[in-house]
């Protein structure tokens, strides 16, 4: 695949619980130099459906009748432009709003200016990246690089409030030239009180293999507040969550809050320093993790195992975007 573009692979769901932890280290390597983003300046395009799913809810996809929550991971560098054909499939009104890119107010996504599309309507929405650079009075502009995200903006209310609930949002990551790129990529949202709006208690749960170069995209929708804490690992305080060298004064931490409509991202190596397991993540409010906002990164040995953990009944469907 041209990673000058966007990645199209879409999430799977899953769950699993761990019943109990004997976590043996096991070192972690990466013998290969890093794969890293090229230059942008490309112009995609895509289709995007908005689509109905089982249970009332509603969600995003690359093809139809294949809608995911959260929707498909869309993937650009900076100097990239993509066209987005949006077909709404559903028997409401919805549209396609993004945050963090460059757009013209008929790509914004609202009843307001009329950018919303109809049941069986479409509609193109143009997103446009821009790189860093200095502008005409001696100021600086930051570049569209980050890891930001799409919602719908008008089912339930003019801003959307039943559609996000109901699963309308989905991950963007804006890539800077240079930037390192993961094995796969997990998106993690935190919507109200559930977890990529699975039922409390049931994941998703994500895997690797010891070494891995894994990378997080965390979003928060709804009316709360929360804290990210992901067990046994750690990430630097920044764009891309990796410190550029020994002197980056950027913190490290293991927990950040986050509120709606939050959005980062970052990498870690699956069980550097720590082995294989099987590592929780949660919302660190502690009623918030008590009602179920926990789901776990499980972290393979080389052979496959995840020392002292059994899988639930159900089993563990991994989520990932490879690279």
């Amino acid at each position: 695949m041209d990673r000058r573009g966007f990645n199209r692979r879409v999430l799977l769901g899953g769950a699993a619980v761990a019943t109990s932890l004997s976590l043996a280290p096991e070192a972690a390597s990466v013998d290969l130099p890093a794969k890293t983003a090229p230059a942008g300046g490309e112009v995609r395009h895509i289709k995007l459906y908005a689509e109905k799913l089982a249970d009332g809810q509603m969600g995003y996809g690359f093809e139809k009748g294949k809608a995911t929550i959260p929707g498909p991971l869309i993937e650009l560098n900076e100097g990239d432009t993509l066209h987005i054909e949006f077909e709404n499939t559903m028997d409401v009104t919805a549209s396609l709003h993004v945050h963090g890119l460059d757009y013209e107010i008929s790509s914004d996504g609202t009843k307001l200016n009329k950018s919303d599309v109809e049941p069986g309507g479409t509609r193109t929405y143009t997103w446009r990246t821009h790189v860093p650079g200095s502008r005409s009075d001696g100021t600086w502009r930051a570049g569209s690089a980050g890891y930001w995200h799409y919602h719908d903006h008008v089912v339930g209310t003019e801003h959307g409030t039943g559609g996000i609930r109901k699963g309308l949002y989905g991950p963007v990551i804006v890539r800077r030239q240079g930037d390192v790129l993961p094995d796969r990529t997990h998106t993690i949202v935190f919507n109200d009180m559930l977890i990529n709006n699975q039922p409390a208690h049931s994941g998703p749960d994500f895997e690797a293999t010891v070494g891995d170069r894994v990378e997080f995209v965390m979003i928060t929708h709804g009316e709360y507040y929360h804290t990210f804490h992901l067990h046994g690992h750690r990430w630097a305080d920044n764009r891309t969550g990796m410190l550029t060298g020994p002197d980056d004064p950027s913190q490290v931490i293991d927990n950040k809050i986050v509120g709606p409509a939050d959005s980062f991202g970052f990498q870690v190596i699956a069980g550097e320093g720590v082995g294989a397991g099987a590592w929780m993540y949660h919302c660190h409010v502690q009623s918030h993790s008590d009602m179920g906002m926990v789901g776990l990164f499980l972290v393979k040995k080389t052979d496959g195992t995840i020392p002292g953990y059994e899988p639930h009944e159900h089993g563990v469907q991994g989520t990932a975007h490879e690279h």
